[in-house]
C-alpha cells in the first residue's frame, strides 16, 4: 500500500473504535444546541488571497513539528497574524492531532475552523460538526464517486461548507461531475508519496470552471507566491508547515498576508 492506502486504512480502523466509544446517537443529540455559526466559505470569497492556517502536529514525511507549543497559542497568532480562517489537522496515528484540537481552536479563536482529515465514513461527518467544525475535507483520492456523493450530502445536511481536494485532472473531472463542488482544493502534495509540485495549481486551474472558490493547498512560503496565486485567479491558501515552524509564527503569518503588527 502506498501512504494515503495505509492512512486511510488505519482510519477506518480509528472509525471503527470510535464508534463504539461514542455511538452515531450521541453525536446526533449533541448537535441540537450547536450555534456560533462561523461561514467557511465567506472567508474565502475576501478580496485577495485568504490565507487558511493549519495547526499540524507532525507529518510521515517531515515528523515532529512543534513540540511544546499549545493549539491555543498557535491560533491565537494565526487570528492577529490576519488568517481568514483555520484548519486543524485530526488524524492522528500519522499526524498526532485529534478532535481535541478542534475543540481547543474552536475555543480559543473566532475564525472558521476546517477539519482537515481523511474522512471516509459518515461518523466522521458527526464528529466534525459536534467538535465544532464549520467545514471538513473530502480528499477525492481516499473516495469512490458513491462514498463522495454521500458524505458531500452528510455535510450539506448538516449546515458544513466542504472543501474537495483533487490533485489530478480526473480527480477535478470526478469532483464536477459527482457532486459540482463549490469549493476545489489543489494539493500540490501527492499523497502517495508526499512530494510537492505547486505547479499542480496552476496546470488544474484551467480546468475549473469559472464561479468556484479554488484553494491551493502545500508549498507556499512567500508572499510573492501568494501574489501570484491571486493574479491566476486562486481564492485561498492552505498553509501550516512553514507557519508551524516558524520562531514565530503570527509575525510569519503577518509577511504572507500584509495585516500589521499592533501596538
Amino acid at each position: 500500500m502506498n501512504v494515503l492506502e495505509r492512512i486511510v486504512a488505519g482510519t477506518r480502523d480509528d472509525v471503527r473504535r470510535r464508534r463504539r466509544e461514542i455511538p452515531l446517537s450521541t453525536l446526533q443529540s449533541a448537535l441540537e444546541g450547536r450555534g456560533d455559526d462561523r461561514p467557511f466559505c465567506e472567508a474565502l470569497t475576501l478580496p485577495g488571497v485568504s490565507v487558511i492556517a493549519e495547526h499540524k502536529r507532525r507529518s510521515p514525511s517531515a515528523g515532529e513539528i512543534r513540540e511544546g507549543a499549545t493549539v491555543a497559542d498557535i491560533v491565537g497568532a494565526y487570528e492577529r497574524g490576519g488568517a481568514a480562517a483555520l484548519s486543524v489537522l485530526t488524524e492522528g496515528r500519522h499526524f498526532g492531532g485529534s478532535l481535541d484540537d478542534l475543540r481547543a481552536a474552536r475555543a480559543a479563536s473566532t475564525l472558521p475552523i476546517l477539519r482537515k482529515d481523511f474522512i471516509v465514513d459518515g461518523y466522521q461527518v458527526y464528529e466534525s460538526a459536534a467538535a465544532g467544525a464549520d467545514a471538513i475535507l473530502l480528499i477525492v483520492a481516499a473516495l469512490d464517486a458513491d462514498d463522495l456523493a454521500q458524505l458531500h450530502g452528510e455535510a450539506a445536511g448538516l449546515d458544513l461548507d466542504v472543501v474537495v481536494e483533487v490533485h489530478s485532472e480526473s480527480e477535478l473531472a470526478l469532483a464536477l461531475e459527482v457532486i459540482d463542488a463549490d469549493v476545489i482544493g489543489i494539493n500540490n502534495r501527492d499523497l502517495s508519496d508526499f512530494s510537492v509540485d505547486i505547479q499542480r495549481t496552476f496546470e488544474l486551474l484551467a480546468d475549473i470552471p469559472a464561479g468556484k472558490i479554488v484553494v491551493s493547498e502545500s508549498g507556499f512560503h512567500t508572499r510573492e507566491q501568494l501574489d501570484e496565486l491571486e493574479r491566476v485567479g486562486v481564492d485561498g491558501v492552505l498553509v501550516g508547515e512553514s507557519l508551524m515552524r516558524a520562531p514565530d509564527p503570527e509575525s510569519a503569518l503577518r509577511a504572507l498576508t500584509g495585516v500589521e503588527g499592533g501596538v
